[in-house]
């Protein structure tokens, strides 16, 4: 190993430590500040609560409200969205790239419901899936699919026309040049996508829930609404936030061992 590639190892790490060490200080930081600005009431303790007391309001949750329950309840609702939400999300994009004038046909349509709050559809689901868990999926599928599409689709169309001709030269039939071109040379946009789709599936999940579910964190939200108590409230955003995290580490797992 040369002298300079081993500085410019050394470079890396340290940006590396040095990014690490100010986000945990930012978090340390804030934690402190609202801590001490509840403690002062500068800010409304009612409203805004304190991490002391969301602590205090996680561990009652765990010990007497089944808090893993409504936990596992949310990541269960946001990895069967995801999968099917992504896994759709891939088929119509090649569809609609494949057939140009069917895209031609429902581009309208798409930037419409795309465009189109999908709480005021909230009802009509319900009356249709029932007030369950399916209610909740659809409506997060409604959220992360278009999304989707629309993503993969203008990963397909930004292929180098060039590279299609050239293709074509070699008399690659269709299928061919969509297999071996198109989807491999949209690889990072696919895998970019799944960032997209896992947030806009754990919004969608979210959104259910305040609708229809009897579990979940944001049946937790609901809940500690109803009966003005804002530390669950405050707990439940600062749970959901740690899940958001965690899901999307493990979609950058997922995308370093897709790439290599």
């Amino acid at each position: 190993m040369s002298k300079e590639h081993q500085a410019y190892l050394r470079k890396l790490k340290r940006e590396k430590i040095i990014v690490l060490f100010f986000q945990i200080f930012i978090l340390v930081f804030f934690l402190i500040l609202w801590e001490v600005l509840s403690n002062k009431k500068i800010i409304n303790p009612f409203i805004f609560s304190s991490p002391t007391k969301v602590l205090e309001t996680i561990k009652n949750l765990f010990l007497n409200y089944h808090l893993l329950k409504h936990i596992f309840t949310t990541l269960y609702e946001v990895i069967i969205a995801f999968i099917l939400g992504i896994s759709l999300s891939f088929i119509i994009a090649v569809i609609l790239h494949e057939f140009k004038l069917l895209n031609k046909i429902v581009d309208p349509y798409l930037t419409m419901i795309n465009s189109l709050p999908k709480v005021a559809l909230g009802p009509l689901i319900i009356i249709i899936a029932g007030a369950n868990t399916k209610s909740i999926i659809v409506m997060a599928l409604l959220i992360n699919l278009i999304v989707g599409i629309i993503s993969i689709y203008n990963g397909f169309n930004n292929i180098d026309p060039d590279l299609i001709k050239l293709f074509k030269t070699f008399k690659a039939k269709r299928k061919d040049i969509l297999f071996k071109l198109t989807i491999p040379a949209s690889y990072k946009t696919i895998i970019s996508s799944l960032k997209l789709n896992i947030s806009m599936t754990l919004i969608g999940v979210i959104m259910g829930e305040f609708l229809v579910s009897k579990e979940g964190i944001g049946y937790l939200i609901i809940y500690g609404t109803q009966v003005f108590n804002l530390n669950i409230v405050m707990s439940g955003i600062i749970i959901l936030i740690i899940i958001s995290f965690i899901l999307y580490k493990l979609v950058l797992l997922l995308e370093k061992k897709l790439i290599k």
